[in-house]
Parts: C-alpha cells; structure tokens; sequence
C-alpha cells in the first residue's frame, strides 16, 4: 500500500455513509479559482498530481483522472497508474467515462461549492445514466487529517494611483448593470472581481495578491463584503466606507436566504452551484449572467494600462540579465532547471515594485520542455547540457502590473539542428502573425486562434493549448472573459485588454517550444473609406528572441521587418538599463536578421 492507495481506500470507505456510489474531486476552491490555497489542494492530497486544471471520478472499483492537454504528461508523472485511469477531458470527456464505468442509476455527490452550476447541468445531460448528488459536507475533509487551515493574511488598500478609478465609482458602474438589466443584486465570488472592484488585494494564496472572500452588490451600489472580519483592518475598513458592509463568512447563508421574491446574478459558468442551489430554496429568482465585474476589469483604463507598460519594461530588465547570465551558463553544463529558475528570479528580486512571481517558473530542459506546464522540483531537477532547448515561462507580480514572458533558447555551443530550427520559425511565424493583425471591433480570440497555426498546420502540426489568455492588473495572470483560444466563448476583444500571445510546439520526450509576449488591445485610427472601428495589438514584452533558433529562410520580408523592428526597439529601450557586458550581448542578439 502507498499513502495514495490509502487514501483512496478510505475515500470509498465513506461512500456508503453518504449513500453515494462514486465521487467527483474537481481541482478548485470555493472561488472555482486556478490558484488556490493549501487547505484546497484536495485533487492533489487524493492523487499525487499537482496541476491547476482537473478532475477525478471515483467509483468502487474504477478511479479517473481529466486533465486537458497541458497536463497529459505530468499526470502520468505524478499520479500511481495502477491507480488511477489517465483520461483528456475534451477527447475523453468525463460524462463518456461516467456512461461506460459507472451502472445505471448510480448517485454520484459532488460538494457544490466546488463545482459551477453550468458543469453539474452540461454533466447531467451527457450522463443521464447517472444520478448528481448535491453533498453538505466535503469527504475528502472528512478523512484528510492535516488538511491546512485556511489562510488568514490581512488585505490591504491597493492606491487608486495604481488601480486608476476609486473604488466607489466602480460601484456605481456596476450598479448601473444591474439596474439595466432589471437585477436586484449579484453575487460575485471571484475573488480577482472583489479585489478589483473594492481595491484591494490580500496575500491568501500564492502567485495572486488577492484576499479571499464572498461579495453582495446591489443594484443602489452598497454591498456586503463577506470576509473574516479580522483580516480587515481599520485602514481597509475606511476605505471601503459606509456603502460596504463586513460580515463573516458564516453570515452568507443568511444573507442569501433575504433575498426571497428578489431578481439575483449568479454567474452560472464561474460560481459555486451551492448560490444558485441556495437562493432558490430561498425563494429568489436567479438571473444567470456573466460576472458585472470580468468584463470592466478586463478592459485596463490608461492608468492600468500605463502600469503594465511599466511593469514590463521594469521586468525586461530582469529577463535581459538572465538571457545574458544563460548565454555564460548554459553551455557549461553545470546549471540545472532550479539554478536557473532561481537565477530569474534573483534578478526579478531586485527590481522596484517586485513583489512575487506571477506563477510557478516553468523551466525546462530538453525532454521537459515538451510538458507544457512542467514544473521542476528537487526530484525532477534536471542539468541543462549543451545543445539542447531550454524553455524558461515565468512572470512577476509588480505593485503596478503583472508579467509573463517566454522564450526558448539553444544552450549551444554547437549550431541547432535544422529541424528544431524549422519548428521554431513556424511558431515565431504564428507569434509575428497575431502580434501584427488588424481587426474589426466584434471579433474575438476564437476567430483569431487559427493565425498563430497556420505556418504549422501547413507542414502538419499543431499545439494542444489556447494561443493566449488575459492578464490581470496585479492581479492573476490568467484572467477572462476573454481568451485566444479555438475553444474560448466569444468574447470580443475590446480596447485595453491586456492578453498574452504564445504559440507553441511540442515533441514528446524530445523538446518543447513557446514563444510569449503580451499584448495591449488598441484602437486603430480610422481609415478613408472605413465603415467599422478596428482593433490592433500593441505589444509590450522586451526580451529578445534566440537568434540561433531562427531560420531566417521561412521568414517572408515582412515577418523578417517586423522582427528586426522588434529587436531595435528592445536593444533601444532596455540596454540603456543593462550593466555594460549585458549591453554588449543584447546588441548581438538584437542584431537584424540575416
């Protein structure tokens, strides 16, 4: 028996207690958030597999665990095989395994507040076969022992000369939503919405500086901030004035039965299924909408949207030194993934306004550059050799604005092969293809996905991931609505959102490539004879891109233009800021293109 296969055990040991006769564990918290605190790692606890997407199924004798195609390799890493079933969520969707695994007319209970309402309805339809059953009490909490206590970080006011508009006038706005829509309130439980609607942020869970918590707006403005009282101190509590009230946690369910005979929000897609499933034994009417905060706070104002610029120049700083600290190091065999990692982050570290990392650094070398989402750890830790890739994906938290940038590199000293070098271009291809496109107002990253593919389809390829994902303003640095992805809901760009642009490719057991800056949406100036607003994407990531993996033959002048525009600027706006030997590797690794 492994510490796994006990807990496994003991999952199903509770089943017949609950009347149950499976389980579904999703990889979320009560917020459904991607980065969550320890106490809700139960996805995790249960199987050995950290990723932050998922989901297992457990039954009384078969077990499955759902990841999408960034995690298909580090989950067989991670999680014990004899174990446990390994199944892609889109090809291998979990009402099919449901219909097949399970007898009919099985309850299978899931805690509501970790699942959306949206899930649990798609679910049921796809797996009629099987009975959803709402549990009061989490199972996995009931036999994990040591499960962390939840976090208790103070927040903390966040200057409106970063956010860029005060808190009350962002009440008022959202307010007006409602109040067009004919809605007496909405419930918003994201926490990155509460954050930025209340300015503040807290330190509850790593990589996001976000203070958890649950929140009521009414259609007059006033809200209801439901948050440990002692995590409020008497600075935050001025600031959020006489409009904004705080009550414990404890206090929601109350809270939610008041509103009887009332029209509510609940986002039907990003909120627990426990609000809808509450307020309607209570006697509200749900309105099922969109979250009124995801898409204001979306769409940067020109202070946010200065901060990101400033955030990223300050963080070019930082990625330069280490481009230049890996040219030195990475040919001599003796760094590992960690070394490295930790070499970033060191220049990071002594950047003004750093506060964190964005997300986990994701290092990888040879072999582990091909799993999207690799993250080292003493076990893994790998030497980086000579001649090989090396993908280096990371980002920081600023108090003016998030990062997150990647690029791959050649170790050297011997010439990359000229099948890397092939791969390469084509994603450099599909970079240069969604950094210089121009579009009409109503289109949206599903419509745009496929020019970031078209150099690799045409030889065959392709990648398992969306092309990019909105940013936050000191926020998460995966925010929506909005994505640029073949799967994402259609949701149109709009000025001032801040999203990431990062194709890749991936060959298993050999390598991996991914290319990313992030992007400013902006308004183009209206052109004779136009009749529609279009859009561009003005980016603002600095760093230089390797030289030794380009092929400058797949280029078409116009790529090869606007690569060379590229590396002047970088050369132009961050060596001034560099030490003088990395001024001298910069002006060679941004010199134009042969």
């Amino acid at each position: 028996m492994t510490p796994y296969s006990d807990r496994l055990a003991a999952v199903r040991g509770i089943f017949a207690g609950l009347g149950i006769g499976g389980l579904l564990i999703p990889r979320s918290d009560e917020h459904l958030g991607e980065y969550v605190p320890a106490g809700a790692e139960r996805l995790a606890w249960l199987t050995g597999f950290t990723g932050s997407a998922g989901l297992a199924l457990v039954l009384p004798g078969r077990a499955a665990i759902f990841t999408d195609g960034r995690y298909v390799l580090q989950v067989r890493d991670q999680a014990d095989g004899t174990l446990w079933e390994f199944r892609h969520i889109t090809d291998e969707p979990p009402a099919d395994w449901l219909k097949s695994a399970a007898p009919a007319g099985a309850r299978i209970g899931y805690d509501p507040l970790l699942v959306s309402e949206d899930m649990i309805e798609r679910l049921g339809k796809a797996a009629p076969s099987v009975v959803l059953v709402p549990l009061e009490t989490n199972p996995i909490d009931a036999v994990w022992p040591d499960r962390p206590a939840p976090p208790a970080a103070p927040a903390f006011v966040y200057p409106e000369a970063h956010a860029g508009r005060s808190a009350a006038d962002k009440r008022v706005d959202i307010a007006a939503i409602l109040k067009n829509a004919g809605e007496d309130a909405a419930v918003i439980t994201d926490p990155p919405s509460i954050n930025w609607l209340l300015n503040i942020r807290g330190a509850d869970v790593p990589f996001v500086p976000i203070a958890l918590g649950f929140l009521i707006i009414r259609a007059d403005a006033t809200a209801t901030l439901f948050m440990p009282p002692a995590k409020i101190g008497a600075d935050v509590r001025a600031h959020l004035g006489n409009a904004v009230s705080v009550e414990p946690r404890e206090a929601l369910p109350a809270a939610l039965d008041a509103w009887a005979g009332k029209r509510v929000r609940v986002d039907a897609q990003a909120s627990p299924a426990w609000f809808g499933q509450r307020l309607r034994t209570a006697g509200a009417e749900v309105v099922a909408g969109a979250d009124p905060c995801a898409l204001p706070k979306a769409c940067k104002n020109s202070v946010e949207q200065d901060g990101a610029r400033a955030a990223q120049a300050r963080d070019a700083v930082a990625l330069c030194r280490f481009l230049h600290w890996l040219s030195d190091h990475a040919p001599t065999g003796k760094e590992t993934e960690i070394s490295a990692a930790d070499a970033l982050l060191g220049f990071r570290r002594a950047l003004p306004e750093f506060r964190e990392e964005s997300f986990p650094a994701i290092s990888g070398a040879g072999e582990h550059a091909a799993i999207m989402h690799y993250r080292v750890s003493p076990e893994s830790d790998r030497h980086i050799v000579p001649n090989e890739i090396y993908l280096i994906d990371s980002g920081a938290q600023f108090l003016d604005g998030t990062t997150d940038v990647t690029r791959t590199v050649w170790t050297g000293p011997a010439a990359a092969p000229a099948a890397i070098r092939d791969h390469v271009t084509r994603v450099l291809k599909g970079h240069i293809a969604i950094a210089t496109l121009r579009f009409p107002e109503g289109v949206g990253g599903s419509h745009l996905d496929a020019f970031a593919r078209h150099a690799l389809w045409s030889v065959g390829l392709d990648f398992d991931h969306g092309t990019g994902h909105g940013v936050g303003a000191y926020l998460s640095v995966h925010e929506g609505p909005m994505s640029l992805s073949r799967n994402s809901r259609p949701i149109p760009f709009k000025p001032g959102m801040l999203i990431s642009n990062e194709p890749g490719y991936y060959l298993p057991g050999a390598y991996g490539i991914r290319l990313e800056n992030l992007l400013l949406v902006q308004p183009v100036a209206p052109q004779p004879g136009g009749v529609k607003p279009f859009l561009e994407f003005e980016t603002i990531t600095l760093a230089p891109f390797d030289r030794m993996l380009i092929e400058p033959a797949l280029l078409t002048k116009a790529e090869r233009e606007w690569l060379d525009a590229y590396h002047a600027r970088v050369l132009a706006e961050v060596g001034p800021k560099l030490p003088a030997d990395a001024q001298s590797w910069l002006a060679a690794a941004c010199a134009p293109i042969a």
